[in-house]
């Protein structure tokens, strides 16, 4: 059965070298590289030290290139698959989680939410794209927030932590309520229940309600956040009281995962109240806005701009 396997991984590394795979081959051969990489560990107590291991893998490639490299062209190809293959097997690396499949959750226009096998439930706002496993096996809960803005309620489990990956940040709890919000700038990690640890870059801070973790610029700190983002406005109605048009935005803007573009930012100062329900539609909202301030609000995509 192995050698039929790594006979089969060979093949189709041999076959892409030549550019003669399909497009679902190359897609499998992309998944199980990346699947590997995400999920393998490096045991230094059994297997010694990581960079002695991998000076010596390295070595015995070098070694059999030079002696078979009139032989076999594609060598290096068959021995980047027996390297997978091997970690595929658990030879050179412990994969921390062996068997979960992993599953994507995307919104559109509209925020969404999903319940995962342990229990939390995961609030997308629109425009937003998020990778979980379909069922928890490992010793830790691991998903992803690819793009957008979700919150969190996570489901208590002191023996096997939950760890979003989000960016360039890792966010690290037990059983708690949060939000992230994610952008090509910035990620922002803001606590409205439990303890949260955020990690990036051999930067870390620790987090309890009413405050944020905001890495921008590669630098991670920690700051109080705003109480309008304490609550969870993908499930509840929210009314702001006597606000400002900036604050307003600033959450349609985590909602529905869009940006404001202003041909007068002084606007922005403007004084109002607003009703958000929770599964008003952008247009719904920007329509309430337009009435009390006589604005023009044109959606384009992800974009608002603002007359």
């Amino acid at each position: 059965m192995i050698k039929r396997i790594k006979h089969s991984l060979e093949h189709l590394v041999d076959k892409s070298s030549r550019n003669k795979t399909s497009a679902a081959e190359e897609n499998l051969l992309n998944d199980f590289a990346f699947d590997q990489y995400q999920n393998s560990k490096y045991n230094e107590a059994s297997m010694g030290n990581s960079d002695e291991a991998s000076k010596n893998i390295y070595d015995g490639i070098q070694l059999r290139i030079v002696k078979k490299k009139t032989i076999n062209p594609y060598l290096k190809y068959m021995a980047a698959a027996s390297i997978l293959f091997l970690v595929g097997l658990g030879f050179l690396f412990k994969p921390s989680v062996s068997s979960e499949k992993q599953l994507s959750f995307k919104t559109s226009s509209i925020p969404k939410s999903i319940k995962l096998s342990d229990g939390s439930k995961i609030y997308l706002a629109a425009n937003s794209l998020f990778q979980y496993p379909e069922k928890f096996e490992g010793e830790e809960r691991k998903v992803s927030l690819i793009k957008g803005n979700a919150f969190f309620e996570i489901a208590k489990d002191k023996r096997h932590p939950f760890i979003i990956a989000s960016g360039e940040l890792k966010t690290k709890v037990v059983g708690t309520s949060f939000h992230i919000q994610l952008s090509k700038s910035k990620c922002e990690v803001i606590v409205v229940t439990g303890k949260v640890n955020v990690t990036s870059k051999g930067q870390s801070v620790d987090l309890v309600p009413n405050e944020e973790a905001l890495f921008e610029s590669q630098k991670l700190t920690k700051q109080l956040a705003d109480k309008a983002y304490l609550v969870n406005w993908y499930s509840t109605d929210v009314t702001l009281n006597q606000t400002t048009l900036k604050q307003v935005i600033t959450i349609l803007q985590y909602k529905y995962g869009v940006s404001f573009q202003f041909k007068n930012e002084q606007v922005l100062a403007t004084p109002l109240t607003v009703f958000i329900k929770k599964d008003a539609t952008l247009e719904n909202v920007l329509e309430q806005i337009n009435y009390i301030t006589n604005l023009k609000f044109k959606v384009y995509g992800e974009i608002v701009k603002v007359n």
